[in-house]
């Protein structure tokens, strides 16, 4: 009576092809590990041939494709916009950005169209932001609260930017998007809450 054969294992350097191919399409070692339910260490360790995998190591990076990676940088359109949006009502970069728990250089490079991709957790938080404020006017009870909301306003004059209210919410976060208007007098119908205090400052590379 014959031994039955044994299944094959799988191959440390299969893993290793598809972790390549993988990174081809954009993939990180995070976004490979989160795709894998690995660490990214583990799958760092792996691509490296620092170590030999275990089989199940193997397997879990083999049934990854790249259809499954979720994508950490996302078009920065939309965001933007958001931001632009924002200006008409007179909420500046640097009062955006506290909402935000983000870096003001970084709002600034956005909202001025110096960045080409934005992180979707930077991404989220905007349209959190956005979704708060776009129909408010920022708070104006101090002279430098006005100043910041006069400035504010006049960038957006100065870029022609669209207001909230003229944006096509199904089409914002579509890439090549353009609004169908420019510039046009915003003043929403009340005066914006301040988000409460936010956690430390997102480290998002500057573009």
């Amino acid at each position: 009576m014959t031994s039955p054969v044994p299944a094959p294992q799988p191959r440390a350097d299969a893993a290793r092809q598809r972790v390549s191919v993988l990174r081809r399409h954009g993939g990180t070692y995070r976004s490979i590990a989160s795709a894998a339910g690995l660490t990214p260490a583990t799958v760092h360790t792996l691509a490296a041939g620092q170590a030999r995998p275990q089989a199940a190591t193997i397997r879990a990076v083999l049934a990854v494709t790249p259809g499954r990676l979720a994508p950490e940088r996302v078009d920065a359109g939309g965001t933007r916009l958001r931001l632009r949006a924002l200006h008409v009502m007179g909420h500046d970069c640097t009062r955006t950005a506290r909402a935000a728990a983000a870096s003001p250089q970084v709002i600034r490079a956005l909202t001025r169209g110096r960045a080409a991709t934005v992180s979707t957790s930077l991404r989220d938080a905007v349209i959190a932001v956005y979704d708060a404020w776009w129909d408010k006017q920022p708070p104006a009870r101090t002279p430098a609260q006005q100043a910041a909301a006069t400035r504010a306003r006049r960038r957006a004059i100065r870029g022609n930017w669209c207001a909230p209210a003229a944006l096509d919410d199904d089409q914002l976060d579509t890439p090549g998007y353009r609004p169908a208007y420019g510039w046009k007098p915003a003043r929403g119908t009340g005066t914006a809450a301040d988000f409460p205090v936010p956690p430390p400052t997102r480290k998002e590379p500057r573009p």
